[in-house]
């Protein structure tokens, strides 16, 4: 055993518990893949969070459920691997870098890039370093003797690899094209790291004065700083309103040049004035147009956003207040027809909230239309990724059906620097060596951080090496978590790439999660304040309370909103848990696990409690075949909270506190044996909870991490007590509902008459007749199919029995008969409901014949309950 056993501590204290538990599972390397060939493998992808900060409540979210997916793979037998690794976030950690580095006075310029990187790798280290402890804090079973980082020298390997063999087949170019700038970070984007906001702009509506004098054309535009960069107008040849202008010039405005009219049915003659300008370096569309009719291209801003000398007189200011100037001047020359407000789209920068600037800029692209083709018929084959839920898969194929090329250099210095060389004659040099001889210049830009975080899944098993034990091994591997955010950026190109370089799908179950928001359903952010700290939760509440509210909160695909609240609900169940154990430790002081004997269960509420016990585990693992951990977590609290801790270990007291010593042993052996499979289920959610109790219980083994999963054991089921336990606590809940209803205590001895609908339920009833002593503390208690019942009582109708209560001068009769009214109306909806089902042609065609012979059971006990309410309405009506 991992230590000395000892008597649980009176209260439950996270933090006491999971201190040192965690170093411990590690050093043990428990966790760590074996490569056993006698077990089938099974791997899992895990997000790779990026070194700048902190853990987030969504990397917490998908990290916990791939954590309990892999405890209980490992619990069933499997070979699991589930490795660790980082993302180098080439944006976002650069910036902070540079951040760093100004508080100091020095720029990346003043170290050179060597340096400079140095410096990065430190911060890398530092940072890491911390998301390790989180990811302790959190109990996550990694193998860490596997941990990869995506600038590992094996992954930029086969990153090189990857971008000279897409080179070598056309997929890979170099070209000017528009792209997405980010003025802030003086780099390129691709168009998933662009979010847009609404916000209210203004259109300008401007004349451009013809060459000849002899009018203007009026253009609207929202961005009249580019107007320096302008070079043509444009209408649509079908216009009949400009046939005569087109081939004529304008004299640009501010800028004493002329630009050719041109006619392109790209120009949309509805809208607007049918007129537009275009700027060929700082608009896509433009960019095209240009194209088409050879005209210049203009840059006319630095890449921090300010304008250059192609600016003219406005040169050296800020775009924006370049805009407020040339407007400025545009109504000093009488040139502002009018300016209205305009609610429209912006892109920002998703890493540094700059407002993206079209760009004209030399980059490299990955021309993905064969590429998205292939992964688009990978989705049509029985190999296909299968997202859960399966509403993703439509969201996937329509990202990929309208897929652009991928802009993929970043200009930076951290990260996988191109595997390009240039020389003075213009050639360039692809591979993945630096070509022979002098006179070579490497690119110095990076890849799109998301370049080298596609290869992630085989990438970090050793591909591109023939004989990598581990990828010849765990790939495909079996399941991703991830948000629904992502699946544009990460998991979309992990599949593409996957099926170009190992020609198979990298996992084969994609398992999407929501967002975490905040009570008001607001997405957490900065701005609004409201963002959680997991640690923050984890250190008042513990793990296995943030992970359990996490992982069963809701179901897969939707947002969850977070609540200390919910947090705080889940931390009291495992109070309970707690001092279930405390109880159950007490009464079986002593026992080993040799005493466990389940041979002879006769008592019906053993044979009860073992019969639940069975259908929670066969439910808890259908269910968690499915994903669907909310529905885990409902059963499990049912089956915990409800059957074990509120009614069995209550009635146990019965036989603990009696005489009968085989009784005693066989029902200590039960509390045991229930506990101990109520720690496997719930292992994979609080793993540290579990862990402290199962060390206390008489099992045998050093740890529950590699403890068996439970399995159903069907010599333990028993139907009959299963249906007389339900009976025995549906009169108990009636009395003490009764009760409360009439504020009685418990303490008070009261007459209970039970009117049994068949001698079979009778017999039922006064077999267990101290059950019903024991928790409804009659005075004295009449079971019997036949009974005189008197005027005065409270009545309540149960599967089979009526229970009437005499309670002189304690009955409210117009509260009993209002009562009896809410009553008999639940009962005409779930006969209404019933009855519309069974009226359902092709419900009762096509439900399985034991699901409509329940129906049918259900409508007569429903109609049956319904006639015995109703006459005691009219009973109450006659006094």
């Amino acid at each position: 055993m991992m230590t000395e056993k000892q008597t649980l501590a009176t209260k439950y204290e996270p933090q006491s518990i999971e201190e040192g538990r965690y170093d411990w599972w590690v050093k043990q390397g428990f966790f760590e893949a074996t490569g056993d060939t006698a077990k089938k493998p099974f791997s899992v992808v895990i997000p790779p969070p990026n070194v700048t900060g902190k853990l987030h409540l969504g990397h917490a979210w998908d990290t916990t459920l791939q954590d309990i997916i892999t405890r209980q793979k490992r619990m069933q037998g499997y070979d699991v691997l589930w490795l660790p690794g980082m993302d180098h976030a080439g944006i976002a950690t650069q910036a902070k870098v540079e951040a760093k580095l100004r508080e100091e006075g020095v720029t990346r310029y003043d170290l050179g890039r060597e340096k400079f990187v140095e410096q990065v790798w430190d911060w890398k280290e530092e940072y890491a370093g911390h998301i390790r402890q989180q990811w302790g804090k959190l109990g996550l079973g990694l193998d860490y003797s596997k941990e990869r980082f995506t600038l590992d020298a094996g992954l930029n390997t086969a990153v090189n690899k990857v971008f000279v063999d897409l080179y070598k087949k056309g997929l890979i170019y170099r070209g000017e094209r528009i792209i997405n700038w980010d003025p802030a970070a003086k780099t390129a984007l691709s168009d998933i790291e662009v979010i847009h906001k609404d916000i209210t702009g203004h259109f300008y509506h401007l004349r451009y004065p013809l060459t000849d004098g002899s009018g203007f054309l009026e253009v609207a535009t929202t961005r009249p700083e580019t107007i320096p960069g302008d070079t043509a107008v444009a209408v649509h040849p079908d216009d009949e309103r400009y046939q005569k202008y087109i081939g004529k010039t304008i004299k640009l405005p501010l800028m004493d040049r002329e630009i050719p009219i041109i006619a392109d049915e790209y120009v949309e003659r509805e809208f607007g004035s049918g007129v537009v300008k275009i700027t060929p370096a700082h608009d896509p569309n433009d960019f095209e147009v240009g194209e088409r009719h050879d005209l210049p291209r203009i840059i006319v801003m630095h890449e921090d956003g300010s304008m250059n000398e192609n600016a003219g007189k406005y040169e050296g200011m800020d775009r924006f207040e370049c805009r407020k100037a040339i407007i400025k001047d545009f109504e000093a020359l009488d040139l502002v027809v009018k300016i209205e407000d305009h609610p429209h789209s912006v892109g920002h920068s998703e890493r540094t909230d700059a407002v993206v600037e079209p760009y004209l800029s030399k980059q490299w692209f990955v021309k993905m239309t064969p590429l998205a083709e292939q992964a688009l018929a990978l989705q049509k084959s029985e190999d296909k990724v299968n997202f859960v839920p399966d509403r993703f898969d439509a969201q996937y194929v329509r990202w990929m059906e309208n897929i652009h090329d991928w802009c993929i250099s970043r200009q930076l210095w951290w990260g996988h620097q191109i595997p390009a060389w240039y020389n003075e004659a213009g050639e360039i040099h692809v591979g993945m060596e630096a070509p022979a001889g002098e006179g070579w210049t490497r690119d110095n830009d990076v890849l799109d951080t998301w370049f080298s975080s596609a290869l992630w899944p085989f990438s970090t098993m050793g591909w591109p090496e023939e004989d990598a034990e581990m990828y010849n091994r765990y790939f495909p591997t079996n399941v991703l978590v991830t948000g629904y955010d992502i699946i544009a950026f990460w998991v979309s190109r992990m599949i593409f790439q996957s099926v170009e370089f190992t020609g198979r799908r990298p996992f084969e179950d994609a398992l999407i999660h929501g967002l975490v928001r905040d009570e008001e359903g607001r997405k957490m952010s900065k701005s609004l304040g409201n963002g959680v700290d997991p640690i923050d939760v984890i250190e008042k509440y513990g793990a296995d309370s943030l992970r359990y509210f996490l992982t069963t909160g809701t179901s897969p695909g939707q947002d969850l909103r977070f609540s200390y609240e919910k947090v705080e609900a889940t931390w009291n169940f495992i109070n309970k848990i707690w001092n279930a154990s405390r109880f159950v430790m007490m009464n079986i002081e002593g026992m080993e696990a040799k005493d466990i004997d389940l041979s002879n269960v006769t008592d019906v509420s053993d044979q009860w409690i073992l019969t639940r016990l069975n259908e929670t585990i066969a439910k808890v693992t259908e269910l968690s075949g499915r994903y669907e951990y909310g529905e885990v977590g409902r059963h499990l609290n049912n089956f915990i909270w409800d059957d074990y801790c509120d009614w069995y270990i209550e009635i146990s007291k019965i036989t603990l506190y009696g005489e009968d010593e085989a009784s005693k042993a066989t029902t200590k052996a039960v509390l045991a044996y229930v506990l101990d499979n109520i720690l496997r289920l719930l292992h994979p959610f609080m793993p540290f909870v579990t862990e402290e109790i199962w060390q206390q219980l008489p099992t045998e083994g050093e740890t529950i991490v590699t403890a068996a999963w439970p399995t159903v054991r069907e010599e333990l089921n028993n139907a009959t007590a299963a249906d007389a336990m339900k009976l025995y606590v549906e009169v108990i809940r009636a009395v003490r509902t009764i009760r409360t209803e009439v504020n009685t205590p418990l303490s008070r001895p009261i007459t209970m008459m039970i009117k049994a609908k068949t001698p079979e339920i009778k017999a039922l009833l006064l077999e267990n007749q101290s059950y019903i002593e024991r928790f409804c503390n009659p005075e004295s208690l009449t079971i019997d199919t036949e009974l005189e019942v008197p005027t005065q009582v409270m009545t309540a109708v149960v599967t089979g029995a009526e229970i009437y209560l005499p309670l002189q001068g304690l009955i409210d009769v117009a509260a009993e008969t209002e009562r009896l009214t809410k009553e008999l109306d639940k009962l005409k909806n779930e006969v209404s409901r019933v009855q519309g089902k069974l009226k359902n042609e092709r419900f009762v065609a096509n439900a399985p014949d034991e699901v409509v012979v329940a129906e049918r059971a259900k409508e007569q006990d429903y109609l049956e309950k319904y006639a015995l309410v109703e006459q005691r309405i009219a009973d109450l009506a006659s006094l």
